[in-house]
């Protein structure tokens, strides 16, 4: 015990110190969305004096940081994300070169980067958060996400621990030990969290659709969202349920306390929560936080399709902003404006589709914008993200149906996507369709 916390006090260094002891260039990799370094991103801006050119990389900021949003910044530091969030959003959209997208499926997200940065020869640090050290063992928990956290810290050249008393501990491949670190720093806030989106009647519409659709004994990943909080919803009178998810989400609590969720009948994994990050309210943490009944794995194993496809049954819901005639998904751009990311969506959606009596659901509103645009439309925008390619799509619902076009010709996909889109658009989508050579 006493090895350890010696071990803990000469690695311990002030934020100040830790900033001033990295490289000045190098790629700094943060932890993950509600695991963000909160410490460093909000601080690192003071010391822009000791770099040359700092590139950190992140995804999907919870917060606000003057380093990746302030132009003055520009040209010393650059935020490299794989899944945009507001903050990013805002400031591409001012055109400010202080971020930039990382086009990946989030399995690979980790390995495919780090691959690249060591071709170029750079430097790699981790900073992450992790919870207060067991002073009997040396052993951090890496809390709430392990998408790549794990991966880079395998792999980095130095090591910095974030020590949060906030982050929970959460069972699975999450323990680091201090022999990993080449500094600590300490500094509490509190884990970003998000509301519980409540749906409207039309997501509830297109949940029905999904959820006569989801026998029992199947598995489930659940997306983010109305639609999918919608879908969860009615998934209460489901019974032997499982869990195989991407993000850990709160309806998923609320399906095992009503006893939709038991984890038993999977054919990986049985009796535990499978996911790889989580991402909700400050109750979702707590309840997760030394839970033996979950399990957080590595995101290179837990979203690669091929895992994922072991689970019989798998059920895969992800939500879209647009689909075409040809079935040509994009959720992740507006045109060629980067919006988000595509995630672990393609993962899913293909794992579940090679799993045994497995299907993959696409879901959108048959509308936008007060309902004057279709969201199914002849031809994606110029310069739109193809986040799912037209040969992948599985099953596609809106609140007018769930069709599947697995199988089916360009025609016959066409057909099915007019009949669930909005009827004031049909009559237009079958003149485009048949001006395009598909009907």
């Amino acid at each position: 015990m006493a090895e350890w916390k010696q071990a803990y006090q000469q690695k311990l260094r002030s934020m100040e110190d830790a900033v001033r002891a990295l490289p000045k260039n190098a790629a700094i990799i943060m932890g993950m969305a509600s695991m963000e370094s909160q410490g460093f991103m909000s601080q690192i801006h003071k010391f822009s004096d000791h770099f040359e050119h700092l590139r950190v990389l992140s995804c999907l900021n919870m917060n606000s940081y003057d380093f990746c949003e302030d132009p003055r910044y520009e040209g010393t530091f650059m935020n490299e994300n794989w899944f945009f969030g507001p903050s990013n959003r805002k400031a591409a959209k001012l055109g400010y070169k202080l971020v930039d997208f990382i086009p990946n499926n989030l399995h690979q997200a980790g390995t495919n980067k780090l691959a690249a940065l060591k071709e170029e020869g750079a430097t790699i640090v981790y900073w992450g958060p992790v919870t207060p050290m067991q002073e009997n063992s040396g052993f951090f928990n890496l809390g709430v996400s392990n998408v790549y956290e794990a991966e880079v810290i395998d792999a980095a050249d130095m090591v910095i621990f974030e020590v949060n008393p906030q982050v929970p501990w959460i069972h699975g491949d999450t323990q680091v030990h201090i022999s990993q670190a080449d500094m600590l720093v300490e500094f509490e806030s509190e884990i970003p969290t998000i509301p519980v989106l409540e749906p409207g009647e039309t997501e509830k519409e297109i949940a029905k659709h999904i959820a006569d659709l989801i026998e029992d004994g199947s598995t489930l990943q659940i997306g983010i969202g109305g639609i999918p909080n919608a879908v969860a919803s009615l998934l209460e009178h489901k019974k032997d349920l499982g869990i195989h998810t991407e993000m850990f989400t709160e309806s998923m609590i609320d399906l095992f306390e009503s006893g939709a969720v038991t984890n038993g009948k999977k054919t990986l994994w049985p009796g535990k929560f499978v996911f790889t990050f989580a991402l909700g309210s400050k109750r979702m943490y707590e309840w997760l936080d030394n839970n033996p009944s979950v399990l957080e794995l590595r995101g290179s194993y837990v979203n690669d399709p091929y895992v994922i496809a072991q689970n019989e049954k798998m059920i895969s819901i992800n939500t879209a902003i647009t689909i075409d005639l040809t079935g040509q998904v994009c959720s992740e751009s507006l045109g060629p404006v980067q919006y988000s990311g595509t995630g672990g969506q393609l993962d899913t959606h293909r794992g579940a589709q090679k799993s045994k009596g497995g299907k993959g659901f696409i879901a959108l509103r048959s509308t936008a914008k007060k309902g004057t645009i279709s969201t199914i439309v002849p031809m994606l925008p110029a310069g739109s993200a193809v986040t799912v390619p037209r040969q992948d799509l599985d099953w596609v619902a809106t609140e007018f149906g769930a069709v599947h076009l697995q199988g089916r010709t360009s025609s016959e996909r066409a057909e099915l996507l007019i009949s669930i889109a909005h009827p004031d658009f049909r009559e237009e989508l079958e003149k485009e369709a048949a001006k395009l050579g598909y009907l």
